[in-house]
């Protein structure tokens, strides 16, 4: 029998050269548009530094704004410009609430975000970070069900049931039966979620001192709790149209709750806790603007805001909204303008912290990786946003090192970041949260001194 491979080897080599050397072809145009260059080394060249421009040099951007009350910011560090120290809707209730754990005080932190933070990246380190400095435990609020349970290293999360409904869907969601995280879980008999306490990753998490359920029931339901794999305790509700939470105290480190029966029933969550310190919420939604956030309804978040009142909102946002080219963002901020506004009126008392996008790359028409313009453009009218808005401002951006930055995290030894140029992993969150936990407690600082100094 006749021996191809060395048929098979001539071609493969054959290919192999055609395709490197079209690298020095020109440049194909069609329809007006260029065409890359082909460039199989493209993955593995690093790109020589060389300014990065934005296409704002060439279009009207939102002015570059300072908040009135900027303090002066330590070098070195990115500080947060809070737009909103007058109205008190930017970081002054957040760092006042701090003050108050030392009587027993618990302070509530939401992160509102897109994938970026899903599966608890960023905010599992930098809640650890919190409550390491103020006390607290538990991971907070986590939906029925999850598409990244197996992936998030902070609880072990497992369910079972339940048929699940998200903003996101296509088809079969009712916008107003959706709660905080824009979803609603919807049980069978037997439906199920169970949460156990992990330290592997982070501490203070292995267990908690008070562990909830969330929902809503037209109808009778009854539910079994079973905690730290004890005893079941039997619950009964009657009818309520209001969001109600049913909570176990004690020193948890596992807890099941079970539905029996239930009659015109919706879910939304279940949390472990501490009764004091500090608790941080991760609201992540794959493939989200931050648009979404206007249309859950008023009351919804109203009286999840009266069972569960948080003291500071961060938004993340902006990954779904950057372009290569992006320039003109005007629509979304007009958009995200009225998702804020909606928080300000169902969450009165809390403050908000708005943190722009982060870096992301591209590959450019010569095949180099390079800094999305329209990145840079999208973190000006973030910060615009922020100004109008009345809130407070971080530019993570910047604080992560500006052009090319999310190349260098793809690059460290071991990688913080994944090879989309788009995502951090949890080295990479890890390292974030550090950068906003150091100007955070910076911003504590600076207002603690300020504020002695008006007192006085």
């Amino acid at each position: 029998m006749k021996n191809y491979l060395g048929y098979s080897l001539w071609l493969t080599l054959l290919v192999l050269f055609a395709l490197l050397g079209m690298h020095w072809l020109p440049r194909i145009t069609v329809s007006g548009h260029t065409m890359r260059r082909v460039d199989l080394l493209g993955d593995v060249r690093y790109p020589e530094p060389e300014e990065v421009l934005s296409d704002s040099d060439s279009i009207a951007l939102p002015p570059i704004v300072k908040p009135v009350f900027l303090d002066t910011c330590r070098t070195g560090l990115t500080c947060i410009e809070d737009y909103g120290d007058s109205s008190r809707r930017g970081m002054a209730p957040f760092y006042e609430a701090l003050d108050r754990i030392d009587s027993g005080g618990v302070v509530r932190v939401a992160v509102f975000g897109d994938s970026f933070i899903e599966a608890d990246i960023f905010t599992a380190d930098l809640r650890e970070m919190l409550q390491k400095r103020f006390g607290g435990c538990g991971v907070g609020f986590v939906d029925i069900t999850s598409i990244t349970n197996g992936f998030r290293p902070t609880v072990r999360h497992a369910f079972g049931g339940w048929a699940s409904h998200s903003v996101t869907d296509s088809i079969g969601f009712d916008g107003e039966k959706q709660g905080v995280a824009g979803r609603y879980f919807i049980p069978g008999k037997g439906a199920y979620v169970e949460l156990r306490g992990q330290s592997k990753y982070a501490s203070l998490l292995d267990t908690c001192r008070k562990a909830s359920v969330f929902f809503r029931n037209k109808g009778d339901v009854r539910l079994t709790v079973q905690v730290n794999k004890g005893e079941k305790r039997e619950l009964t509700f009657s009818p309520s149209g209001r969001l109600r939470q049913e909570s176990v105290g004690g020193r948890i480190g596992a807890v099941r709750w079970t539905v029996e029966e239930a009659d015109s029933a919706l879910f939304y969550g279940v949390a472990m806790d501490g009764d004091k310190g500090v608790i941080l919420d991760n609201f992540s939604l794959r493939g989200s603007s931050g648009l979404s956030l206007r249309s859950i309804p008023l009351e919804a978040l109203r009286q999840f805001n009266r069972l569960r009142p948080y003291d500071l909102i961060i938004l993340e946002y902006g990954l779904n909204v950057a372009t290569e080219r992006g320039r003109n963002y005007d629509k979304y901020k007009k958009g995200l303008l009225t998702s804020i506004e909606h928080l300000k009126e169902c969450f009165p008392q809390a403050g908000i912290l708005l943190l722009s996008v982060g870096d992301r790359d591209y590959k450019d028409e010569d095949g180099e990786l390079r800094t999305m313009p329209g990145v840079k453009n999208l973190v000006r009218y973030q910060q615009s946003i922020a100004a109008e808005g009345g809130i407070a401002f971080w530019n993570m951006f910047e604080a992560m090192g500006g052009d090319l930055s999310m190349l260098k995290l793809v690059n460290a030894k071991p990688p913080m970041a994944n090879y989309d140029y788009t995502h951090i992993n949890f080295r990479g969150g890890k390292y974030l949260a550090g950068l906003l936990y150091e100007t955070l407690m910076y911003g504590k600082e600076q207002y603690d001194r300020r504020r002695a100094y008006e007192e006085n």
